[in-house]
């Protein structure tokens, strides 16, 4: 094992888990890291110390995040824990008495702190071994753009503001710089992350930033529109649907590298249960903003999430949230049965649903979410597009994505008889095939 002594680099190891949020916050743990002249160890053994970045959304996550930490403690005996779970230090200080410190999330300066305490760091780091993007865990093509932290809403049965805080928007010219260095280094898709999205620079009342000299307002229209000028696709995740939306849309209607994409989680559909769990925008007429979108911007792709088995949720309030789905021909759609998360306000709500009838409701709702899915694919069979290279199979089968497939969580593009072809590429082809997920295509 490498040490802090006799000369040698300490190195750090890291396990990082959770959404893609948390993995901004690690690379920027790792960036500091590297920027200080620590290097990252990729394995236990080979590590002074283990930084573990946890989540602690649900139990499943809970679960994962202390046998990471139990395992960093058992193969290195030297931990440091972070991130959401973090916010429950009593929880991790039970199971594990043993970690060295216990920071909440995006706690750079702690966990530096902790570090500094425990390995002291080298005299003269090599500030030019760092890449000027930071140090990513995604491929070198795609990156995500982290643009707030925490949230402001109370919905019922998540305790993210309890974790996180509440809604701290960055300022946007310092977003516009950082997005500006990954499109410099290589990045040719910037996927913008956050809590709650649309409110972005509310908590700011949409301060009067500057970039490049230009003035530039806080507001995610404004961001949006100096982002997709910058030469890489950009698109938008975790975005509620609040009135200035539409102005996205308006964006996004114009062409260029705003991609006709939003992830909207609506959760429900029936008014009674998007009232118990306090959603925002829940008064909203949803389909028929849904249909002008789809107006301004035909290709619009919508992927979204959705919770069955509330607390409350009756037979009658299933069937309307599938009524709705049917109308709102959704692209793409995760669907959960609901899970008790401990600190949420929904456990104390009466009405509780049968787990067995939860998971009938939600094989339910995905049955039609797939014949609706595979529908809108099958549209797609003859038309051209354009494609963004994720990886290469063995036998040459080219793995991309297009506009509408955000990395990891929808589908792929599947691209044969391509010749000379690199990861990150861009790649024009023609789709021949598709199924419920995934689209198959040729060169053209």
């Amino acid at each position: 094992m490498a040490s802090a002594g006799g000369g040698a680099t300490p190195r750090v190891g890291f396990v990082s888990l959770g959404c893609p949020k948390a993995l901004v916050d690690s690379e920027r743990i790792l960036t500091q890291l590297r920027a200080e002249g620590y290097d990252i160890s990729a394995d236990y053994d080979g590590a002074d110390l283990v930084v573990v970045n946890t989540c602690g959304f649900i139990d499943s996550a809970v679960e994962e995040s202390l046998d990471a930490i139990g395992e960093a403690l058992a193969e290195n005996g030297k931990v440091i824990v972070t991130g959401c779970l973090g916010a429950k230090r009593d929880v991790i200080l039970d199971a594990h008495p043993a970690v060295l410190a216990v920071t909440g999330p995006h706690a750079l300066d702690e966990v530096m702190g902790a570090v500094h305490q425990h390995l002291p760091k080298p005299h003269d780091p090599f500030t030019d071994l760092i890449p000027p993007a930071g140090i990513k865990l995604t491929p070198r093509h795609y990156a995500y753009l982290k643009i707030s932290e925490g949230c402001d809403h109370k919905c019922s049965f998540c305790i993210i503001p309890s974790m996180r805080g509440g809604l701290d928007s960055r300022p946007a010219g310092e977003v516009l710089r950082e997005a500006e260095k990954l499109v410099e280094s290589g990045v040719k898709e910037l996927l913008v992350i956050s809590q709650d999205t649309s409110a972005y620079g509310v908590d700011r009342k949409y301060r009067t930033d500057f970039w490049g000299g230009r003035p530039v307002k806080t507001r995610i229209t404004e961001l949006a529109k100096e982002l997709s000028t910058l030469g890489a696709w950009v698109r938008m995740h975790y975005v509620y649907p609040y009135p200035h939306v539409d102005e996205l849309v308006e964006l996004m209607a114009a062409g260029g590298n705003l991609l006709p994409y939003l992830d909207i989680p609506f959760q429900h559909a029936s008014p009674t249960v998007l009232k118990a769990m306090r959603r925002p925008a829940a008064a909203e007429n949803t389909l028929r903003r849904i249909e002008r979108w789809r107006d301004m911007v035909p290709d619009l792709v919508l992927r979204s999430t959705f919770i069955v088995g509330f607390p409350g949720e009756t037979e009658a309030d299933f069937e309307e949230l599938m009524q709705w789905l049917e109308a709102a021909q959704l692209d793409r759609v995760g669907c959960f049965t609901y899970s008790p998360v401990e600190g949420a306000t929904a456990n104390e709500l009466p009405g509780a649903v049968d787990p067995e009838l939860a998971e009938q409701r939600r094989e339910r709702f995905m049955h039609l979410q797939e014949n609706i899915s595979a529908n809108r694919l099958i549209a797609k069979v003859g038309r051209e597009m354009r494609v963004l290279v994720d990886d290469i199979a063995e036998d040459g089968t080219v793995l991309a994505r297009s506009a509408a497939d955000a990395p990891e969580i929808d589908g792929v593009v599947y691209v044969e008889g391509a010749d000379d072809v690199a990861v990150g590429d861009w790649l024009d082809v023609r789709i021949t095939d598709a199924d419920i997920h995934d689209l198959w295509a040729e060169p053209v």
